[in-house]
């Protein structure tokens, strides 16, 4: 069984779709390989941003199956966990561990605000189901439900759980996290926007969004940070935070898409009720990745540090 590590940069992909809504597995497998070429550490599928929410499980598993063929010896591949009921999400990590997953991110139930005790049960559940590593994904913000340090305390006897996508906002979040647990559970930064600065505060890594569209930029502000060339990574940084924003936003599926177009390493459409930019949103969008790309930096050689 793959070990995966949790830490460095993982691109919560998109998912590619053709025109009719189809899977679009060629286009979904080109970006991955740029994912890849660029340093990342593992790929995230069918997460909020791959259109979870139009996805059926054999839509994630035809994704997995996929990317588990072409690069599964070259990166970690993790699959999402959405799910509305305890038996259904037990249902799809199981078919996914079939499949050959090599760890999962789960949130918590979904179209219902269960209590903290529902949390933390419905999160041992899925645990116990599957011999799997789990990253949680704590995001209070979109999805109205907050994993509280008291559900992690619940949570650290269970050694499959053993990492967070912190996506709180709170950036004083990690140190809670560090405080209270140490190095129990790895923390991995779930907003683009706060990156930089949750890796100075100990972060063990970033599940990025705009990296579907900017890898090599995203994993050397990673790099660069962990090698302590902080100025050199903030530079980067800077002149990413513009774009970066198109991340904290409704429309973060079409807009990150739009990118990847613009950037030549990925396809526009996506799965009904979503339709793709248009108007004067759609010229916002294309003149802030006009900018950015007339001021892309030049990087260091940060494969290397």
């Amino acid at each position: 069984m793959r070990k995966v590590k949790w830490t460095g940069v993982y691109p919560a992909v998109t998912t590619k779709f053709k025109e009719n809504g189809d899977l679009d597995i060629p286009a979904f497998l080109k970006n991955i390989e740029c994912q890849i070429e660029a340093g990342v550490n593992g790929i995230i599928i069918g997460g909020s941003l791959g259109e979870s929410s139009t996805l059926t499980h054999d839509d994630r598993i035809r994704l997995l199956e996929a990317t588990l063929e072409t690069f599964g010896e070259q990166t970690d591949v993790i699959l999402n966990i959405a799910e509305g009921a305890t038996r259904t999400a037990i249902e799809l990590a199981q078919k996914a561990e079939k499949a050959g997953a090599h760890g999962f991110m789960l949130l918590p139930p979904m179209m219902y605000k269960p209590t903290d005790q529902e949390v933390a049960d419905y999160f041992k559940a899925v645990a116990k189901s599957t011999d799997l590593p789990i990253l949680l994904y704590n995001n209070p913000v979109d999805y109205k439900i907050e994993i509280t340090l008291p559900i992690f305390e619940q949570l650290a006897e269970m050694d499959n759980i053993q990492a967070v996508k912190e996506s709180t906002r709170d950036i004083s979040n990690v140190t809670r996290l560090k405080n209270r647990f140490g190095d129990r559970f790895k923390i991995l930064c779930g907003v683009d926007t706060l990156a930089m600065e949750e890796l100075l505060m100990g972060a063990d890594g970033w599940i990025a969004g705009l990296v579907c569209a900017f890898p090599k930029e995203t994993v050397a502000i990673y790099e660069l940070v962990r090698a302590g060339r902080i100025e050199e990574a903030l530079k980067i940084y800077r002149w990413f935070l513009p774009i970066l924003e198109l991340d904290i936003n409704p429309q973060l599926v079409q807009n990150i898409k739009l990118a990847e177009v613009m950037t030549g390493i990925g396809t526009e459409p996506v799965r009904a009720p979503r339709h793709i930019l248009v108007g004067d949103e759609r010229e916002r969008v294309i003149k802030i990745l006009e900018d950015g790309l007339a001021a892309r930096p030049e990087l260091p050689d940060y494969k290397n540090l």
